[in-house]
């Protein structure tokens, strides 16, 4: 088990840029398979992006070419740098981990039982 924490969300025009931080404790972090999902108010959570132990990702078709998931193995820190924002990506951003040992970044909710509280991103056009 590990605990995560989301940061890095605020308020941006349009067409800007964020990054978001998930820093996470706990034991063999770098064994685990981590992703990012989204939920808009009034709408579903969705998958963004999910990155392996081997370092394989994935992504939302609706951020692909504007986002992009990494992580630093040694400070236990995933990250998402999101560019070419728009209104669609206002949303409350959480971070989420694997442990199973899958080699897969799958982009199923269910896959994933450890959650951080989530980070605000809102974007104003």
């Amino acid at each position: 088990q590990v605990q995560l924490v989301e940061s890095g969300g605020g308020a941006v025009q349009a067409g800007g840029s964020l990054r978001l931080s998930c820093t996470a404790s706990g034991r063999d972090f770098g064994n685990y398979n981590v992703a990012w999902f989204r939920r808009a108010p009034g709408k579903e959570r969705a998958f963004v992006a999910a990155i392996s132990w081997r370092s394989v990702t994935n992504y939302a078709d609706s951020v692909k070419g504007r986002f992009t998931i990494s992580r630093i193995f040694a400070k236990n820190m995933v990250y998402l740098q999101m560019d070419s924002l728009n209104s669609e990506d206002t949303a409350l951003y959480y971070c989420a981990a694997d442990g199973s040992g899958g080699i897969n970044p799958y982009p199923y909710e269910y896959k994933y039982e450890n959650w951080g509280q989530g980070t605000q991103v809102t974007v104003s056009s």
